[in-house]
């Protein structure tokens, strides 16, 4: 459905997004994961023809996305992190205005809003002021707003950010849902747990993707024992480690310390030396599987 090759924005002398390639399948959640300043906006911005490459090409179905823009708005959507809602607008007005921005006839939006309202649940809301709206309800309208016009491809920028547990979960049902559908979506997110929801990712740092796959790919890539301890102090004991080049990547957890080792016997061994010098107790080590965060973390970390 899209391909992107060489593609490269700059910004003075900024390179927010390097040589990126790769390709987005149709009916697929593809997600773009990372840290703030990663590049991740500024590669939806140029999907969505907002933003013009220094370098590189972005096709959808075999058509270069810039020399058809009109053309190719009409099939895709783009919900920026802070969506433009006019918030003296009820819900439904908001709605209709961005129906007819797309050409959309008043009686077809009329008839769409029913399935709107039906999976966004904002149909008791329909009267409300959009600047009256929780921050959870103000996504979920960013979204129908966004679908109105019935795209193909939705492109989304860390739309759950900022937004609670309780309405994170049911804005990724209603992603599941238009999946079924046959819509293509590409995502972007700073949460690990929602990476591990996307059919493929792409972990992205310092405008790259580091590497890219199923979640289940790139855990099974790492291809090393990853191992979970807990100490009598473990603040202290991810300061002391951290300051040996070979657990760096080590991740603190609440009470637990986790990371990947070459070999499970000898980086107890090493590790409950180094802690048992300092006063520190190990009080258990147990090797398990890792989460994409430690998969990130690990990567980052050798590649600085």
């Amino acid at each position: 459905m899209i391909q992107v090759r060489n593609l490269t924005k700059r910004f003075g002398y900024t390179e927010a997004v390097s040589s990126l390639d790769f390709d987005v399948m149709k009916g697929e959640i593809f997600g773009i994961v990372g840290p703030d300043g990663a590049g991740k906006s500024t590669l939806l911005r140029m999907m969505s023809t907002i933003l013009e490459p220094e370098t590189g090409s972005i096709t959808i179905r075999g058509k270069n996305i810039f020399s058809d823009v009109f053309g190719v708005k009409e099939s895709l959507a783009y919900m920026p992190q802070r969506f433009g809602l006019y918030e003296d607008l009820t819900v439904q007005e908001n709605i209709y205005f961005f129906g007819r921005l797309f050409n959309v006839s008043l009686k077809e939006i009329k008839r769409r809003t029913v399935r709107l309202y039906e999976f966004s649940r904002l149909g008791p809301f329909r009267d409300r002021l959009a600047g009256n709206l929780s921050g959870g309800m103000k996504q979920k309208l960013g979204l129908a707003c966004c679908l109105v016009h019935s795209p193909d491809i939705i492109l989304l920028d860390e739309p759950t950010n900022g937004v609670d547990p309780v309405s994170r979960r049911e804005f990724w049902k209603i992603l599941y849902d238009l999946l079924g559908e046959g819509v293509t979506i590409v995502v972007s997110t700073a949460y690990l747990d929602e990476a591990e929801r996307c059919n493929r990712i792409g972990l992205m740092y310092q405008g790259r993707f580091i590497t890219a796959g199923t979640p289940r790919e790139i855990k099974k890539n790492m291809n090393m024992p990853f191992i979970e301890f807990a100490t009598s102090n473990p603040v202290r004991s991810e300061m002391l480690l951290r300051e040996i080049d070979e657990f760096k990547s080590i991740i603190l957890t609440g009470d637990s310390l986790r990371l990947f080792v070459a070999d499970v016997r000898k980086a107890g061994k090493r590790i409950s030396q180094i802690l048992k010098r300092e006063g520190i107790a190990l009080n258990s080590l147990r090797e398990k599987t890792p989460a994409l965060e430690d998969c990130f973390v690990a990567i980052v970390s050798g590649a600085q």
